[in-house]
């Protein structure tokens, strides 16, 4: 069932929602630049063990309205909140890839975790997607401007070299034109805007300590985009989290051990 939820008088976002009325919600986040058909293996399995799968395209990618502002992580909360209370969700697990994980952590400590019974974070990029004074891990500063700067020179380009990293696992040429066109459907606009807040956004440092439930975090130790250390800086930042490291897996670990990656989210989740 596809439906859209207005978030602002001229925003609305579009929500996929699997198996509505019946067993454990979960709300997936999508990382950039796709959008929520990233977790198609995920949606393929889990409703058939009983579980609610709801994906939602952030505003700016997929099938969401693509307005010119509102990319900061804030706006971006603001907007997973306004589907929660559209859906009326309650008592359902929050599951972000990459920016969609640090979109998450932010809707946690910005919303006081609204209706969140458990976190879940899938490379995510936080605390922080790039090196910082204080934080040396993750890209750096340049890595992310030559991404902006083909996003606005070539984006088909830039895109297809980004995907060339994502996954550790072989994919298939198919499977990577299929990947390749989740990111075309994302305006260019939004595209680097969103990374230009890679670069602007800090507060998720202390965001990790007022999360207050169970936390998994799923993470590739091949990861190019969102280095393993992360994932350790997460765990000792979120209490009451538990990082399980995918030793096969790079950025895509929901498609290279979706075996693995399933399992255990549905572990977590009872």
């Amino acid at each position: 069932m596809g439906y859209f939820v207005r978030v602002e008088q001229d925003v609305n976002i579009y929500v996929e929602d699997l198996n509505p009325g019946n067993g454990k919600p979960i709300l997936f986040i999508h990382g950039w630049p796709a959008n929520y058909k990233m977790f198609e293996y995920q949606f393929n399995k889990l409703p058939q063990m009983g579980y609610r799968c709801i994906g939602m395209d952030c505003r700016g990618f997929g099938k969401s309205d693509k307005p010119w502002r509102g990319y900061n992580y804030d706006r971006m909360a603001d907007d997973i909140r306004g589907v929660v209370e559209a859906l009326n969700l309650r008592d359902f697990t929050l599951g972000g890839h990459s920016t969609g994980g640090a979109i998450a952590i932010r809707y946690m400590a910005r919303h006081n975790g609204y209706g969140v019974s458990r976190l879940a974070l899938f490379a995510a990029a936080a605390p922080s997607l790039i090196q910082r004074p204080y934080f040396p891990y993750g890209l750096t500063k340049e890595d992310v401007n030559k991404i902006i700067q083909g996003t606005c020179e070539d984006r088909p380009n830039m895109l297809q070299e980004f995907g060339n990293m994502f996954f550790f696992q072989y994919v298939t040429k198919p499977f990577s034109a299929w990947f390749f066109q989740l990111g075309l459907q994302a305006a260019g606009w939004a595209t680097a805007a969103v990374a230009f807040s890679w670069l602007d956004e800090e507060g998720l440092f202390s965001d990790l300590g007022k999360i207050n439930v169970p936390t998994l975090i799923l993470h590739g130790i091949h990861d190019r985009v969102c280095l393993f250390p992360l994932a350790e800086a997460q765990n000792r930042g979120i209490k009451n989290s538990k990082l399980v490291p995918f030793k096969y897996s790079g950025h895509g670990l929901f498609y290279d051990e979706r075996d693995k990656f399933n399992k255990e989210l549905i572990q977590f989740i009872g």
